[in-house]
């Protein structure tokens, strides 16, 4: 079996990295988490090198394909979602889930900002007060803000099945199960208190996680468990 496609993200976290994971394995195409492999550091900061390779990526994850790089989540799924069938034909409904893939990210890094919130350098421990405050305005403002936004997007997408783009399947829907996975992993009760009030996105996460290859991908081992060093983090003093 030839193994097209090399990942190259941190080993032991999901982070940015799980978007791509999820595309490449509802696509149900070989592929190697390079960093989980002996030897794959080096390999991953080979790739972020600008004296070893001619597009070097700020940080992961980037896929080898072959002999090209290609960086930041959203860009590779771009490629992946022409490539594999979870991308609309076309260029304007391609456009359209790349929008939407990016504003997916927009959310991403303020989850990452509600632990972090004065710098990513610094411990959890030693801004906990600016945590607190970041926190509460994310989960009572932003959080349902996208949310928002999000459940439009899928009660006004002509296509049939509840899709965010389409009548089919797409990496967006794939993104926005694992945005909300993640958030409910980080902020249980605010997510169990807000499902009600979005009853497209909580049903597409249902149907995006009972998917053959998917369902198959969240109960083995290549799944890494959510931990208190990734983008989605639980401590439960910002959940109050």
């Amino acid at each position: 079996m030839t193994t097209p496609y090399q990942l190259y993200y941190w080993d032991g976290l999901q982070g940015r990295g799980e978007f791509v994971r999820l595309a490449l394995e509802e696509a149900g195409v070989p592929y190697v988490d390079v960093a989980r492999k002996k030897g794959g550091m080096s390999a991953l900061n080979a790739s972020l090198d600008g004296e070893q390779v001619a597009h070097p990526s700020f940080a992961p994850p980037v896929l080898r394909v072959g002999d090209m790089l290609i960086g930041q989540t959203a860009n590779i799924l771009l490629y992946l979602g022409a490539k594999h069938g979870l991308a609309p034909r076309s260029q304007d409904g391609r456009l359209w889930a790349n929008q939407l893939q990016l504003t997916i990210a927009d959310i991403v890094a303020e989850a990452h900002d509600t632990h972090h919130p004065v710098s990513s350098s610094a411990y959890y421990e030693d801004q906990k007060k600016e945590a607190k405050t970041r926190a509460k305005d994310f989960r009572e403002k932003r959080i349902p803000k996208f949310l928002d936004y999000f459940e439009g997007v899928i009660e006004r997408n002509p296509g049939r099945g509840g899709y965010a783009v389409g009548s089919r399947l797409s990496y967006v829907d794939l993104s926005l199960f694992q945005l909300l996975d993640g958030l409910a992993y980080a902020f249980p009760n605010t997510m169990a208190k807000l499902a009600p009030s979005y009853p497209g996105l909580f049903a597409l996460h249902a149907k995006v996680a009972q998917r053959p290859n998917v369902a198959a991908y969240l109960n083995s081992k290549r799944r890494i468990p959510n931990n208190e060093t990734d983008i989605f983090r639980h401590y439960p003093e910002l959940d109050k």
